[in-house]
């Protein structure tokens, strides 16, 4: 069973910038970070291959120029940048790893893919 300690979020102005981190306690192949708002489904954020240091992130399109994904394999953490935010990017933040390969760029945002999940960071952004 692997851990994962998220920290970061809060609340800020729009156009505001908010830093996420998460800890893996264990092994992972995959970890992402998904969102859900209320009423809404969880989505992906953007996921990334943690197995290897050269790994791209996979964004949504929603956050595509304005998030960044990075990693820090030594500590076995990733974090998300979150720039130029905006009021429709509130929500509950999930810090999520599988230990798994994806096969399909669909999957790598797709909740279901995912084994292990964080207790989630709330992000506020107020207009």
């Amino acid at each position: 069973q692997v851990q994962l300690l998220e920290s970061g979020g809060g609340s800020v102005q729009a156009g505001g910038s908010l830093r996420l981190s998460c800890a893996a306690s264990g092994y992972t192949r995959l970890m992402g970070w998904f969102r859900q708002a209320p009423g809404k489904e969880r989505e992906g954020v953007a996921t990334i291959y943690t197995s290897s240091s050269s790994g791209t992130p996979t964004y949504a399109d929603s956050v595509k120029d304005r998030f960044t994904f990075s990693q820090d394999i030594a500590k076995n953490t990733v974090y998300l940048q979150m720039n130029s935010l905006k009021p429709e990017d509130n929500a509950m933040y999930y810090c999520a790893a599988t230990p798994l390969p994806i096969s399909t760029v669909s999957g790598l945002l797709s909740p279901a893919k995912y084994t292990y999940w964080g207790q989630g960071t709330q992000v506020t952004v107020s207009s």
